[in-house]
């Protein structure tokens, strides 16, 4: 797996061609190998190959070529409704409805999809995670018929590459996000330092005279990530998720 680690990058246009079942499988069951919260698997895998449910979804991921060309698309839950109707069944009464279980099930659900990504690249596919999940996690419940406990958390759009990959994007330096021991602030003298390559990489002079501003940091907050996007994106998500049963303790 290392060479799938280090050499990951998205891929944002496939060609029509199926992942064959066998295939999509050894996939999926890479996922169900990953690291989760006291072995309750508390997410789900939602796979989406139909191409009419797909077209349905299109519009939830604002419509990227991507998420309309891929011929799989996996949206990766949070899930306590599958445990606590076990323990019911069992006469135990489970109270996973609250905050705590929700971070369990996205962090479980995210360590889940990143095995997906890892085998579907060993498979020779290419994969593009989509944020958006969150961004429209309710109406991708209605259309998908998600229950009572059960919230998106990501989505994975995967198939195979049309054309050549993508280069490698460029990472922070390792001192900028591990820190020895314990954990250290950042001076001035330090962002400038972290982020020097990045800011004078020839990507960054392109992002900036597309947009016209004078750096790559307005141009997360002025284009990418707005504060009014953010605000109103964050309410509804976490409207949806006490909706959906997270929040009742």
């Amino acid at each position: 797996m290392i060479k799938e680690i280090r050499e990951h990058r998205s891929v944002r246009k496939f060609k029509t061609t199926p992942v064959a079942a066998d295939v999509l499988d050894e996939i999926l069951l890479a996922g169900t190998r990953a690291s989760n919260t006291g072995n309750m698997q508390v997410y789900s895998m939602i796979v989406t190959t139909e191409r009419a449910l797909i077209d349905r979804l299109a519009p939830c991921h604002f419509n990227q070529p991507c998420a309309m060309q891929a011929p799989v698309q996996i949206t990766f839950c949070a899930d306590i409704n599958r445990f606590g109707c076990w323990c019911e069944q069992r006469d135990a009464m489970p109270a996973y409805d609250n905050f705590l279980w929700f971070m369990f099930a996205a962090g479980d659900a995210m360590l889940a999809s990143q095995n997906v990504a890892l085998e579907a690249e060993a498979h020779g596919l290419g994969i593009c995670y989509l944020g958006t999940a969150v961004y429209n996690a309710e109406r991708i419940a209605e259309i998908l018929g998600l229950p009572r406990g059960v919230v998106p958390v990501t989505t994975i759009v995967m198939g195979y590459p049309d054309g050549d990959l993508p280069p490698l994007t460029t990472r922070l330096p390792l001192e900028a996000v591990v820190h020895r021991e314990v954990y250290r602030d950042y001076s001035v003298t330090d962002i400038d330092r972290l982020w020097a390559e990045r800011e004078a990489s020839p990507e960054t002079a392109q992002l900036l005279a597309e947009n016209d501003l004078p750096n790559l940091a307005r141009i997360f907050t002025e284009r990418r990530y707005t504060a009014e996007a953010n605000i109103a994106v964050s309410r509804a998500y976490f409207e949806y998720i006490k909706k959906q049963g997270f929040f009742n303790q």
